[in-house]
């Protein structure tokens, strides 16, 4: 489909910006005197801003579409970047990172719910969300070290004019590019059904149990990126820490390329997924013997498997209606996540491995939610719109 190719072409551009950042924040940081503490706190409150963003997203997004909402997100984020160039206090970064936390909280529900409406079944929406996956994967692989090698050749401030640019540009060219058809409802004389008839409906209620999901992974990941840049050394290692980055990105392409995966269950994708990522844990904190690349490569590799498997449960849960609010409340539990494991990391560092608490929450997780669907409940009829919780 051409309008899957712009979208996975915009997506390449703009996950390329924000994946180029994540071995560079906590040296830039650092570089201005920020504490560790300091520094988990300005992580978390980025993805904490993202909940308001969310929400906002969400009901947007089903009634006017997505094109605006990434359109937005992009072309904010890159000016935030370009006043991010010029900071020189740790309350200034963390100002700005708040306020980028806001805005790209409409990138990623927008992203998802224009993608999906391009399939018209299973089998298809798997394939679409393995694309974005791969998307994502590819640009993650080489932007890190591309962010790191940057700084060290040219330095912070116009590696993130750079970066500014470019997520601006990609915003502009998305206004020519990217269209959205938002084919109405069909009428009542159109379908058949009379004025005086209900429509059977099923009701899909989501249970809020399945996005402690999300919420685990997002929380490992919030852990990982906040410990991985510390234990490398910080400034002195940002090249070593932008390498680690795409070591991890290079796993989860392996996985996210057997297209075969996406015939499996999500429910068991996700689980198994999680799994890996736990135990890839247990080793970064217990196993000092296995080397860490081998240990961030398989990291990636279960990452590579649990979100398009994450992505594609919500899908089925939902019964692909309102997808806007089903992947706005999946990216508020991530946002959660992503706000409460740099903050703990930053917190318990000193006295526990930060690594061995995510591979606690993640196996816990894993036995708090089920690996396969419940029975469907018999369709009843009603005449309110599908409801989500």
């Amino acid at each position: 489909m051409k309008m899957a190719f712009w979208l996975y072409f915009f997506m390449f551009l703009a996950f390329f910006d924000l994946h180029a950042q994540y071995p560079i924040l906590t040296p830039f940081a650092l570089s201005l005197g920020a504490a560790p503490t300091f520094i988990g706190w300005m992580m978390g409150i980025y993805a904490l801003t993202h909940l308001p963003g969310n929400l906002i997203a969400g009901q947007g997004v089903d009634r006017h579409g997505s094109r605006g909402y990434m359109i937005f997100s992009m072309i904010t984020a890159g000016c935030i970047l370009l006043l991010q160039a010029h900071v020189t206090e740790p309350w200034q970064l963390l100002t700005l990172r708040s306020i980028s936390g806001f805005v790209l909280a409409f990138l990623s529900p927008a992203c998802l719910a224009l993608l999906a409406s391009l399939s018209t079944n299973q089998t298809q929406q798997g394939k679409l969300m393995a694309g974005h996956g791969v998307m994502h994967t590819l640009a993650s692989v080489v932007s890190p070290a591309a962010g790191a090698f940057l700084v060290a050749q040219v330095g912070f401030k116009l590696t993130f004019q750079s970066l500014g640019w470019l997520l601006i540009a990609t915003g502009i060219i998305a206004i020519f590019t990217i269209k959205e058809s938002r084919k109405p409802k069909p009428s009542l004389i159109e379908t058949g059904i009379t004025p005086k008839q209900k429509v059977p409906m099923k009701l899909n209620i989501i249970p809020l149990r399945v996005y402690l999901l999300p919420l685990a992974v997002a929380c490992s990941q919030g852990i990982l990126f906040f410990e991985l840049p510390m234990r490398a050394g910080g400034k002195a290692g940002i090249m070593h820490t932008g390498l680690y980055f795409s070591i991890i990105s290079l796993g989860a392409l392996v996985t996210l390329s057997m297209l075969f995966l996406n015939r499996l269950s999500p429910y068991k994708r996700a689980h198994y997924g999680i799994l890996g990522i736990a135990l890839s844990f247990f080793s970064l904190a217990a196993l000092p013997s296995i080397p860490l690349e081998v240990s961030l490569f398989a990291l990636g590799m279960a990452k590579g498997v649990v979100f398009p498997a994450i992505a594609s449960l919500f899908i089925d849960l939902s019964g692909g209606q309102r997808l806007g609010t089903v992947f706005s409340l999946q990216s508020i539990a991530m946002s959660i996540g992503s706000f409460i494991g740099p903050i703990v990391a930053g917190m318990i560092r000193d006295s526990y491995s930060p690594y061995f608490v995510g591979f606690l929450l993640l196996m816990s997780v894993l036995l708090l939610v089920p690996s396969v669907r419940r029975p469907v409940v018999p369709t009843t009829p009603i005449s309110a719109p599908t409801s989500i919780t």
